[in-house]
């Protein structure tokens, strides 16, 4: 591959990211939506109009997509939170096949089956960069902070949670927020980098390519989806040259190795403790050390007087 083709497979592994960060969010409080790919497409088709007609700064068009696809995370938690998991992966599904309808129907908004143009002023590096790591940012405070722990109870078991007086329909709420969000955001930022959308730009190919990542990278984890995504990005292409038409199917090979051999993807946390608490294990094969336990808060007692 020549510079500037891992140049470009690069950036789309970074939106690739924000995608998979906008399914982790929902996946978090137990909710598996495929939804932010719809929002990414109401979110960039409505960037390419309004800054083909007013005029937009990069700043406002990404305050734009965040707000517009907020909005819409609220609307359909509002509407499909209360299914179960299956019907609203499913109703989530089909906002992407309805979605495309939408854009095929709306030729003066959308440019319908030709797609429109859309200004490139956001599809650099520095906006690529600056807003992964403002998500990362963000994504890392919530998971140290109580809504956090009450995601992971939710995730883990809603009626466990609502003993300890956590509403399940509130956190799932808000998690739709953030997934609509970075959906909303990547989708700009998507649109950017291509400077032009279609009907299949925003399609279930997408959804499924980043849920794959997420899997890959790790659910239990907010870095697991963007490792997972950069190397589900990049994989394919390293494959292509040596493995020619056979390239996907090496590449589900391997992910579906990677499922059965490590379950929790890429980035496990629990694994990397248990890796560490045998690493500082004490020498001679974990036997307890002589004298106190430095960590035991109770007055050392001399020998003498224990005997």
């Amino acid at each position: 591959m020549s510079t500037t083709a891992w140049m470009i497979t690069l950036q789309f592994a970074g939106v690739n990211a924000l995608f998979a960060l906008a399914i982790y969010a929902s996946l978090w409080t137990g909710v598996l939506s495929l939804a932010p790919v719809f929002f990414g497409a109401v979110s960039a088709f409505t960037f390419g109009y309004v800054a083909g007609t007013l005029g937009l700064s990069p700043f406002l068009g990404l305050l734009l997509g965040a707000a517009l696809g907020a909005v819409l995370g609220a609307l359909t938690a509002g509407l499909l939170v209360r299914l179960d998991s299956h019907y609203l992966a499913m109703a989530t599904i089909a906002m992407v096949l309805i979605g495309r309808v939408l854009i095929l129907n709306l030729p003066e908004y959308t440019g319908g089956a030709t797609g429109t143009l859309v200004p490139g002023d956001l599809g650099t590096w520095a906006w690529l960069i600056g807003t992964l790591v403002v998500a990362g940012y963000v994504m890392a405070r919530l998971a140290g902070s109580r809504f956090g722990l009450a995601a992971d109870a939710v995730r883990e078991d809603p009626a466990v949670a609502e003993t300890l007086a956590i509403s399940p329909r509130r956190i799932q709420f808000v998690g739709m927020i953030i997934s609509g969000a970075l959906g909303g955001v990547a989708g700009i930022l998507q649109s950017s980098f291509l400077q032009y959308i279609g009907p299949d730009t925003f399609y279930t190919h997408l959804g499924f390519v980043t849920l794959a990542a997420v899997v890959l990278g790790g659910a239990f984890h907010w870095l697991g989806p963007i490792i997972g995504a950069i190397v589900f990005t990049i994989l394919p292409e390293l494959l292509r040259e040596p493995m020619g038409e056979y390239d996907r199917v090496v590449t589900g090979v391997l992910l579906v190795l990677i499922i059965i051999y490590m379950p929790r993807g890429l980035v496990d946390v629990r694994r990397l403790r248990l890796v560490r608490s045998r690493w500082w294990r004490p020498k001679g094969g974990g036997s307890e050390p002589d004298g106190p336990d430095p960590r035991d808060p109770r007055p050392a007692v001399p020998a003498e007087v224990a005997s």
